[in-house]
C-alpha cells in the first residue's frame, strides 16, 4: 500500500474533512461505528442533513457504509485515507473542545443504550447456552488450545464466519490488524458491537452477511474461524469451501466444534441440524475445499451428572498456492481424548 498521498488526493481528503459537521461525524466514527440513526441523534441535526453530509464523505472515500438488514453503519476507512483523518483526529483536535466533548457525551448514552439492550438478549438466552457449555471442557480451555493452534504471527486480517457473541474477535484482534465478523442475526452482532466498543477494539468490524456468500475478496484474509458454527448447517461443506476462498495461499482456517456423539436433545432443543463430526469427515472436506489439515486435537470432558457429555474437536487447515505444496505439508498432529482430557469438577 502506497505510504503517501498525491497533491489532489490529500487536497480532496481535506475539503471533505474541511467543514464542522463532517469533522465531527470523521470524530465520531474514527471511535467506532454508527447508524445514520445514531449520528442524527449525537449530532441534534435532521436525517436529510446527516445523509448528505455522509454521502459527501463517503464520496471522498473517507468513510464506508454497509447494510444491516433496514439499518446503514458507517465508519472510517481503514485505507492510508482513513488512516490520515485517523491520525489528524488523533494528534490535531483539541480532545476538550465543547462539541466533541458534547458529541462524545451522546455517543457513549447511545453505547449505553445499546449495551442494555445486549445484555437483556444475552440474560434472555444465557440459561440455554449455559446447558450446553455444562456438557463440555471450560472455554477458557478450549480458547488456549485455539490460541496454540493459531500461533503468535501477526495477522492482516482475520474473519470469523458465525461470529455470535463476538469471543474469536475478542481473543486473537489483540494480533489482527483488522478483524471482520460476520452473522445473520441482527441480535447477535448487536450484543458483539457493545463489547467491541466496551473493549475499545476501533479496529474490529461486524456485519450481517451470509457465511456461503461473504462479502470480502478472495485470497484476502491471513485466518478464518469457524467457532461453533457448522453444527448449525445441513451441509457444512459449501461453508468450508468459501472460507477457503477468502485465505490468502498459506493462509489458516480454524475450526471448533463437537465430535460425532448422539445427544438428540442438541438437535430437538437447541437447533443443531448435526450431530457432531469426525475427525475423518472434516479431512475429507478441508481437501475437497483445496485445504490440508495440519493439526486435529480433542478436549474431552468427564461425564456429567447426567451421564452426558461433549468432546470439542479443533480441526486448522491451512491452504496452500499449489498441489506439490501440499504434498510437503507438515504431518497432522493429534492428540487423543485421553492426553486431552480436562476434567470438570462439581
Amino acid at each position: 500500500m502506497n505510504s503517501t498521498l498525491s497533491t489532489h488526493d490529500l487536497v480532496a481528503i481535506l475539503k471533505a474533512a474541511g467543514e464542522t459537521t463532517r469533522l465531527r461525524i470523521l470524530a465520531l466514527l474514527s471511535g467506532g461505528e454508527f447508524n445514520v440513526k445514531d449520528l442524527t441523534r449525537i449530532l441534534g441535526q435532521s436525517q436529510p442533513r446527516v445523509s448528505r453530509h455522509l454521502k459527501l464523505l463517503a464520496a471522498a472515500g473517507l468513510v464506508e457504509r454497509y447494510q444491516e438488514g433496514s439499518w446503514v453503519f458507517f465508519r472510517v476507512r481503514d485505507d492510508h485515507a482513513g488512516q490520515v483523518i485517523r491520525g489528524i483526529i488523533a494528534d490535531a483536535l483539541d480532545v476538550d473542545d465543547e462539541l466533541l466533548a458534547r458529541d462524545r457525551q451522546r455517543a457513549e448514552a447511545i453505547r449505553a443504550e445499546r449495551d442494555a439492550a445486549a445484555q437483556a438478549y444475552f440474560r434472555d438466552n444465557a440459561a440455554e447456552w449455559d446447558r450446553i457449555r455444562a456438557l463440555h471442557v471450560p472455554e477458557a480451555v478450549v480458547t488456549g488450545a485455539m490460541r496454540e493452534i493459531m500461533g503468535p504471527e501477526r495477522l492482516d486480517l482475520l474473519v470469523d464466519l458465525g461470529t455470535g457473541t463476538g469471543h474469536v474477535l475478542e481473543v486473537f484482534a489483540p494480533q489482527a490488524k483488522s478483524a471482520v465478523g460476520i452473522d445473520m442475526n441482527r441480535q447477535m452482532l448487536a450484543y458483539a458491537r457493545t463489547r467491541m466498543d466496551r473493549l475499545g477494539l476501533s479496529h474490529v468490524q461486524l456485519r450481517q452477511g451470509d457465511l456461503f456468500n461473504v462479502p470480502l475478496p478472495e485470497a484476502s484474509a491471513d485466518a478464518v474461524v469457524l467457532h461453533q458454527v457448522l453444527h448449525f448447517l445441513d451441509d457444512p461443506a459449501p461453508a468450508i469451501d468459501e472460507a477457503a476462498r477468502l485465505l490468502r495461499p498459506g493462509g489458516r482456517l480454524l475450526i471448533v466444534d463437537f465430535a460425532s456423539h448422539d445427544l438428540e436433545e442438541l438437535r430437538e432443543t437447541f437447533a443443531h441440524r448435526r450431530l457432531g463430526f469426525s475427525s475423518e469427515q472434516m479431512a475429507k472436506w478441508l481437501e475437497d475445499a483445496g485445504l490440508v489439515l495440519a493439526d486435529d486435537r480433542q478436549l474431552a470432558a468427564d461425564q456429567a451428572a447426567s451421564g452426558e457429555c461433549l468432546t470439542v474437536c479443533l480441526w486448522g487447515g491451512v491452504k496452500f498456492a499449489a498441489p506439490a505444496q501440499a504434498e510437503t505439508a507438515a504431518p497432522v498432529t493429534s492428540q487423543t481424548s485421553e492426553e486431552m482430557t480436562v476434567e470438570l469438577r462439581e
